[in-house]
């Protein structure tokens, strides 16, 4: 199935383009079931676009042999799962499951080491094919983002749905890994709709079916209703959106505040949200999962230090800055604790996220043992208001001095060239290379 509404009406074939009419299940010019139909297909512009099981993919693209083995992407057996194929999933594998949780459901499972650098590259050529479609383009991560075509058909002799699909075409055949697209009139069910024919999938919501599609799924398909709010939300007797149909916004609102007018509005389609290729991120962080659990100082201050330097780098690169420090531990029985800090001025740098991080982990240290540290910064502002000079520690400027030139020598020779006190001689095999960015 390519669209979700009903009537069927005249589209084309996704594989060879060539118009399909109402009545057939099969491209006359290509034998394809893969028909794209939809009352309103020559009238949206919005899409979602998200890669197929993004890491497991460009590793099943680099070695042929994994193409038929179900592959998980992660950090050994104390880490997490990155991302798993398809394969893996019907095996009960997801992303965020423990290793050791992933292994028992599928034992057959080749486990691949994150290789982030590898996916970023791939990440930035399929972003650039998507500028080439429309300038609107707004990433949600390395691997899925938002587009609006509208206004583009001059530019593609075509319409948005056509363009999208020739384009999930040329990723596949140039890039050598599928996507999924979803296309509609709001953001919201645009990402809904990239979701519901993984992988491969190509599917299409109207706005004159928005309400009759959301009545039956549950509140967990809306935007932020996370598992504990399902919770409360089923605690207080709602289960499906279209329960939400039914209330009154004021009602909402006054039951769950901000959250009660988002239900409301999401729940019927009603989604005003642009494509804003110029929307900022949220935060930058680097976490890591341990091979063995640590607790002491001497074991877990050189890791953060180490974090607090790819963040720092990470916030240079995109030239931000950020007023909040957040720490994030993950203790032995998978138990997160998230410790922040708001500073006075905006930083990028990694001796004040260091520092920070420092004095959040100093009251942690009770003898807890951890599987997981993280430090991140949010609260992101322009780097230019970052790190003025300390009056009360003039020591300060020093250390800033000594980070830019630690810098400079790293941008010319390679991250590892300088190492400071905290981190010469400590790295080894006790850390995964499980880690996650948040952009």
């Amino acid at each position: 199935m390519n669209s979700i509404a009903t009537p069927v009406t005249d589209g084309f074939c996704r594989d060879c383009l060539k118009p399909a009419t109402a009545s057939a299940t099969r491209c006359r010019a290509c034998g394809s079931p893969r028909l794209l139909r939809h009352p309103e297909l020559n009238r949206l512009t919005l899409a979602h676009i998200d890669c197929d099981a993004f890491y497991a993919s460009i590793e099943k693209r680099d070695n042929p042999d994994l193409a038929d083995k179900p592959v998980i992407v992660g950090g050994g057996k104390r880490g997490v799962v990155s991302t798993c194929c398809y394969i893996a999933r019907i095996h009960g594998v997801r992303s965020a499951m423990p290793m050791f949780k992933a292994l028992e459901a599928c034992p057959e499972a080749v486990v691949i080491k994150p290789d982030m650098e590898k996916y970023a590259r791939v990440g930035r050529e399929v972003r650039t094919m998507m500028q080439d479609l429309t300038p609107l383009v707004q990433p949600l991560s390395i691997d899925e983002a938002f587009l609006e075509l509208k206004g583009t058909e001059r530019l593609h002799h075509d319409n948005a749905a056509r363009v999208l699909a020739r384009f999930a075409q040329k990723v596949e055949k140039e890039i050598g890994i599928t996507v999924s697209v979803g296309l509609s009139y709001c953001k919201f069910l645009a990402k809904v709709a990239s979701d519901l024919q993984k992988p491969r999938g190509f599917s299409v919501i109207g706005e004159e079916e928005a309400v009759r599609f959301l009545a039956p799924r549950p509140v967990g398909n809306i935007w932020g209703v996370g598992k504990a709010f399902a919770e409360t939300l089923a605690r207080d007797g709602i289960t499906t959106i279209g329960q939400l149909q039914t209330m009154e916004e004021t009602d909402l609102i006054r039951r769950y505040g901000t959250m009660g007018q988002r239900l409301s509005r999401l729940s019927r389609g009603m989604d005003d949200r642009k494509v804003d290729p110029t929307e900022d991120m949220k935060s930058v962080s680097a976490e890591t999962t341990f091979f063995e659990d640590l607790w002491r100082e001497e074991d877990l201050v050189p890791i953060l230090r180490r974090l607090s330097e790819k963040v720092s780098a990470r916030m240079k690169k995109y030239e931000v800055s950020g007023h909040t420090v957040v720490l994030k531990l993950k203790t032995a029985d998978f138990k997160t604790r998230t410790r922040n800090r708001r500073l006075e001025d905006p930083t990028q740098l990694a001796d004040r996220i260091f520092r920070t991080g420092l004095s959040l982990l100093d009251k942690e240290l009770d003898g807890t043992r951890f599987r997981l540290i993280g430090v991140g910064v949010s609260d992101l502002d322009d780097p230019d208001r970052a790190d003025p000079p300390d009056l009360v520690d003039p020591a300060a400027g020093r250390r800033a001095a000594a980070e830019k030139a630690m810098d400079a020598l790293r941008d010319k020779f390679g991250r590892n060239t300088v190492e400071t006190g905290y981190t010469f001689g400590t790295s080894g095999p006790r850390e995964s290379i499980s880690r996650k960015k948040d952009m």
